[in-house]
């Protein structure tokens, strides 16, 4: 198998792909393209999330037209993504498009394919392939009777096969249906065969809430095979959500260089402060802190301060207040009015 350390390695914009580079996040903006200030009002919101990559979608000339000015106002890597016409990724690609999605199967034609080749070549612009079970060619429906982990793969390869009969290898591919099990199982047949960076996601996951579950499940599940070069959680809502998701699978799997991993207790009958409401101010209070710290909010006296010991920073509650650790030692008693301020306070100043 290829594991991620051991794809082909390349840039998309200043980001690196594959290889030993870090794994990235990626969304994809739910503004109209062609509506500039919205698009990177969005975006400015994704990149502040943690977002490293982004994706619009440009079905129609006006929004190529608009990539020049959203590129020149982003601080992230811009990806277009393109269906059936050639020449949108062709503009794209004028305007400062960073890497192209599309299905060269779909665009019309050898000559097409070789144009967006081409075009691609002349600014190191790399292509993403991505097949979803609802793309798969009719012919390999009927070969494996639907839209199987084998089928899908299968798809891609055909893909592949024309790109790189145009002399182009700088491809990514992603693999993503909305059923976790064949998801999973597609991206694990692919990395038996493929060196090429994959883009890992579960499609139209669904809402905020079961969305993020099957999304934890599938994504967490291929990155613990050691596969996977860039994640995008897909969510039918603001995409910021998409962002924070996908940051936390990447934490838990200890993927992510730097963050704050945070452990709370679910509460019982014992827990005599409002700790619901304190762990989820401490967690968006530190949602962009850039340092790679474990944080414990305990709510009593059980496992609270082994918990809290064991982090590099917490609190062990106890009936209208709590103690502060830090590095393992005991910081003071603070009352529970004070606790969050005075906790994140202690984690500032370090």
């Amino acid at each position: 198998m290829y594991t991620r350390q051991n794809t082909r390695k390349f840039n998309i914009g200043d980001v690196a792909i594959g290889g030993d580079a870090q794994i990235t996040v990626q969304s994809m903006t739910n503004t109209k393209t062609a509506d500039v200030n919205a698009t990177v009002e969005q975006i400015e919101r994704l990149t502040e999330a943690g977002c490293e990559i982004v994706r619009v979608t440009v079905p129609d000339m006006q929004s190529a037209e608009a990539l020049k000015e959203i590129k020149r106002k982003i601080k992230i890597p811009l990806v277009a993504d393109i269906h059936f016409d050639y020449r949108l990724a062709l503009e794209s690609i004028k305007n400062g498009a960073d890497k192209i999605r599309l299905n060269p199967g779909n665009i019309g034609g050898a000559e097409r394919v070789k144009a967006v080749v081409k075009a691609a070549k002349e600014r190191n612009i790399p292509i993403r392939i991505g097949v979803n079970s609802g793309s798969v060619e009719l012919e390999l429906l009927e070969k494996y009777g639907g839209p199987t982990p084998a089928a899908i793969v299968e798809s891609a390869e055909r893909h592949i096969k024309i790109l790189q009969d145009s002399d182009f290898y700088d491809i990514v591919v992603s693999l993503k249906t909305s059923d976790v099990v064949t998801t999973v199982e597609a991206y694990r047949l692919f990395a038996e065969k493929w060196d090429i960076p994959l883009h890992v996601g579960v499609t139209e996951a669904g809402t905020v809430k079961a969305g993020s579950i099957k999304s934890a499940v599938g994504i967490g599940g291929i990155l613990l095979q050691g596969i996977g070069n860039t994640i995008r959680v897909s969510l039918t809502g603001d995409p910021v959500e998409e962002v924070l998701v996908a940051r936390q699978i990447l934490k838990s799997l200890k993927l992510m260089p730097v963050g704050v991993n945070i452990v709370s207790c679910p509460t019982c009958g014992r827990t005599n402060v409002d700790l619901p409401a304190m762990a989820e101010k401490i967690e968006k209070s530190l949602a962009n802190c850039k340092k790679n710290i474990t944080v414990a909010v305990m709510g009593c006296a059980v496992n609270g301060p082994g918990e809290a010991r064991e982090a590099d920073f917490g609190v062990a509650c106890g009936k209208g207040d709590g103690l502060l650790f830090k590095k393992g030692e005991i910081i003071k008693k603070v009352k529970e009015a004070e606790i969050v301020s005075e906790l994140l306070n202690m984690i500032d100043n370090g």
